[in-house]
This record gives C-alpha cells, sequence and structure tokens, in this order.
C-alpha cells in the first residue's frame, strides 16, 4: 500500500512568523504519521519549515521546484523535481498531493488551492483569514476544512485518508 502525500503550500518570503511556526509542526505531524510531505521545495518559508519539520521527525520530503536546477532548494527535501515551468508546478503540487494543506496565503498559495478545487482535492486550511475561508467555501464548501492548530489540521488529514492514527 502506497503510503499518503500531504502537500502543504504557503507564502515564501512574505511568510509570517505564525505561518512558519505553524508550517514547521505541520511538517513533523506529517512525518510522525508516517506520511510523505510534499512542498514547493524552495528553501524560504512555509515549504522550508515545512520540510524542516518533517526531516526532524526522520519523515520523506519531495520539492517541486518550479526551475531546471537544484538552486534554491530546501536543504531539508529528499526528493527535488525540477519541472522548469515555473509557477504552473502549483498544478503538480495539487495533483500529485492526497490532501492539500494551506498555512497562510498568497497568490501562488491562492492558485493552488484554486486548483485543488477544481481537482476535487480534500483542503485544509491553517492560518487563512475569515475572507480567504469564505471565499474558497463558496465553491465547494464541504471539500474546503478549517484547522484551528497545526494538530487539528493533521487529525482532520487523518480523517480524510481513513487513517486513525493518533498525532504522536
Amino acid at each position: 500500500m502506497r503510503k499518503p502525500i500531504v502537500g502543504v503550500m504557503g507564502p515564501g518570503e512574505r511568510a509570517t512568523p505564525a505561518e512558519i511556526d505553524a508550517a514547521y509542526e505541520l511538517g513533523n505531524g506529517i512525518a510522525k504519521q508516517g506520511w510523505i510531505l510534499l512542498t514547493g521545495g524552495r528553501s524560504e518559508g512555509v515549504m522550508h519549515a515545512a520540510n524542516q519539520g518533517a526531516k526532524q521527525a526522520g519523515g520523506l520530503t519531495i520539492g517541486i521546484l518550479p526551475g531546471t536546477t537544484t538552486c534554491g532548494v530546501s536543504s531539508a527535501v529528499d526528493i527535488p523535481i525540477l519541472t522548469g515551468i515555473g509557477n504552473a508546478r502549483n498544478n503538480i503540487n495539487v495533483l500529485s498531493s492526497d490532501v492539500v494543506m494551506a498555512c497562510g496565503m498568497g497568490c501562488g498559495t491562492a492558485s493552488e488551492i484554486a486548483l485543488a478545487l477544481k481537482a476535487k482535492k480534500p483542503i485544509v486550511l491553517l492560518n487563512v483569514n475569515a475572507t480567504s475561508q469564505a471565499f474558497f467555501q463558496q465553491f465547494a464548501d464541504a471539500q474546503v476544512l478549517m484547522a484551528a492548530s497545526p494538530l487539528e489540521a493533521v487529525a482532520i488529514a487523518g480523517e480524510i485518508l481513513g487513517v486513525n492514527q493518533p498525532y504522536r
């Protein structure tokens, strides 16, 4: 049986300290469940923090990179995937994930959530303001779930994936 892949999306250089802390905890929790973490792979913001959290817990990390080289890849990415397609890689991020989590919001993250809605992927929003939550929920309310903490986000992902392991 294949391990679940959980995508964590969020701001890069504009990530807030709260988003970075939450992303680290998300990555850590995902790895502790034995799931694979997928991010945008770069060494900044939510991507880097989630990868670091997963690596601290011994997890496997995949980074879907926009360019044709590993320049700027997070040191905590195990498997860098070079796409050479820039922001179009967002669709690969979404389609390769069994669950899509957004930790914070920016233009790239918003595009990933929109693509996840179109692909009918389950979405968990964390550290996303009420305006953004309402915007995405209007398109598919049951598909967009809210989490108040990284712990709750991991628990929601477990329910979606049909995994009843307690968060460790």
